[in-house]
């Protein structure tokens, strides 16, 4: 069972940079699609970033350009970059993994088997 760990959450000013840690509780398959998703209550799940097994990055249209997905496989930790956040980027952050037969895409993370229990980000106007 692998146990994902997010810290980095917290508020900042529009305008602000955040960044986000994922680590894992053991070294993974490399095989893994790797990912970030949000929640915000009463909203659907929303997928912003995923990182393939060979390092390909994927975007959500609304933070392409702002965010950043990256990998320290030494460290088993996942990040996000986040840059020139904007209050709807307020929501509860979650990393997720899993081995996906299929292209690993920033929709897909929701879709994602193993999941932390999330860091929240509250960007204020």
């Amino acid at each position: 069972q692998v146990q994902l760990a997010e810290s980095g959450g917290g508020s900042v000013q529009a305008g602000g940079s955040l960044a986000l840690a994922c680590t894992a509780s053991q070294h993974n398959p490399a095989s893994f699609c790797w990912g970030w998703y949000r929640e915000v209550p009463g909203k659907e799940r929303e997928g912003v970033a995923a990182l393939s097994s060979d390092g390909t990055p994927d975007y959500a249209e609304s933070v392409k350009g702002r965010f950043t997905i990256d990998k320290d496989s030494a460290k088993n930790t996942l990040y996000l970059h986040m840059a020139s956040l904007k209050p709807e980027d307020t929501a509860m952050y979650f990393c997720a993994a899993m081995t996906l037969y299929a292209p690993c895409t920033y929709s897909r993370t929701v879709e994602l088997a193993f999941w932390g229990h999330g860091t929240q980000v509250t960007v204020s106007a």
